[in-house]
């Protein structure tokens, strides 16, 4: 076994050195033990990192404000004002979009209602929505609400669609075959881009194809997606997605959210919008005008002004994605969890089953494990990982959830996680 470690060892040294995206684990900061020692991070899917340089761009805003009071607005080095066009570019090019079909706003499910109180307008029969069964619970409480505003029961116009039995995953083709059974009732079909428990990848350009032909709307929560894979949503052709900027955006715990807008329904006058005053075309937006003067594109979504204390760290993340290029990100991703699931089949082939899907195209950086020995024997695992330095995250009965981010973890550190959960299976 020593052998095999020292092996381990090399393959995980000789991966880093050749690591093009090495240099950008240092501009992030690493929780800290209660020695003051980094822990080795695993939980990007559930809060990225803070970007050491977010300090900086709060403090540059908070001296702004102090300084120059209402005119921060308008002038100093980064009037705020800029940041909005700011977080659009670089969202834009993060999840595959044209910049106006983009507007960054609110939190995510604020966002989800927004844009469901737009698409979702249930009309004679067509009065349903589809989610999967194992939904984050968020979404579900959200369109459990948007069916009851619209008088509607969700006991009877709530699909919620399950792997087939014995399964863990849900195939694309079961939301095409319910489709095209039932796709005259359906009014909205809304799905996530990962799974969060599982890790799967849905194809959103499939899942929209399918809801279309049907004559429904596809929306997406892109929350566990957005930087972890490369998106094409302009392409997808989905009518709206939303989606958390704290994840593997590592934009801070609650930061803002993205929402995209397929350019084909910006000059729809029939599409509803919940407006405010920031959805008024900057010109005229501080005019307070009686009437809106619709922003271009997805900022007519808008409502309030940006809170900038809070888009500061968000544009010094996204700087260093875009800095990086999502395609970069994607190739790192691809060799760091594939290293995973190789020691993990190696070395812990007997403690645990991968239950994400094997094929790469169906997965991003994401590996949901189960204990072989039982939902008691999980979370002990993954309890005493976390004693010993690694936090990863435990989701109820029986997964831990193990994400390797490629901005800033190391194949020592994904070689070290595997040699610790080896070690401590002879205390479950």
């Amino acid at each position: 076994m020593h052998e095999q470690h020292q092996e381990l060892l090399a393959q995980a040294e000789q991966l880093d050195h050749h690591d093009d995206l090495a240099r950008y684990r240092d501009s992030f900061h690493f929780p800290l033990d209660n020695k003051r020692q980094p822990l080795r991070y695993f939980c990007g899917h559930s809060l990225g990192l803070q970007p050491k340089q977010a300090i900086e761009n709060v403090q540059i805003a908070m001296e702004s404000w102090r300084y120059q009071g209402v005119d921060g607005h308008f002038q100093g080095g980064k009037p705020w004002l800029s940041y909005l066009d700011d977080l659009n570019a670089h969202m834009a090019a993060l999840v595959g979009a044209r910049n106006d079909e983009i507007t960054v706003m609110n939190a995510l499910t604020v966002n989800l209602h927004l844009l469901m109180a737009s698409f979702f307008r249930p009309q004679g029969q067509r009065t349903k929505i589809v989610i999967e069964k194992a939904a984050f619970p968020s979404d579900r409480y959200a369109v459990r609400a948007q069916l009851r505003w619209h008088g509607l029961d969700p006991e009877q116009h709530l699909i919620e669609l399950a792997p087939r039995d014995g399964e863990r995953l849900i195939d694309e083709a079961q939301l095409e075959a319910l489709l095209q059974e039932q796709g005259e009732q359906i009014a909205l079909v809304m799905f996530p881009g990962v799974q969060y428990v599982t890790g799967q990848f849905f194809d959103l350009e499939r899942i929209t194809r399918a809801a279309h032909q049907a004559g429904a709307v596809a929306g997406f929560d892109l929350a566990h997606a957005a930087g972890n894979l490369p998106l094409k949503l302009h392409d997808s052709g989905a009518d709206f997605a939303a989606w958390c900027g704290y994840k593997y955006l590592n934009g801070g715990p609650g930061t803002l959210s993205g929402c995209f807008i397929h350019t084909r329904h910006h000059d729809n006058p029939e599409l509803i919008k919940l407006a405010g005053w920031w959805s008024n075309e900057p010109e005229t937006r501080f005019d307070m005008t009686e009437q809106v003067n619709w922003a271009k594109g997805a900022d007519a979504w808008q409502i309030s002004n940006p809170p900038i204390l809070s888009a500061a760290p968000l544009i010094a993340a996204l700087t260093i994605h875009n800095d990086a290029g999502m395609s970069a990100l994607r190739e790192k991703s691809l060799l760091l969890t594939g290293y995973l699931e190789q020691l993990l089949d190696n070395l812990a082939g007997d403690i645990c089953e991968i239950i994400t899907p094997r094929d790469t195209e169906r997965r991003g950086c994401q590996l949901s494990l189960r204990v072989k020995a039982g939902p008691e024997a999980g979370e002990k695992l993954y309890k005493r990982l976390r004693d010993q330095g690694f936090i990863c995250d435990w989701r109820r009965p029986d997964i831990i959830r193990v994400a390797p981010v490629p901005l800033y973890n190391s194949f020592l550190d994904v070689r070290d996680l595997v040699l610790c959960m080896c070690a401590q299976t002879k205390h479950l």
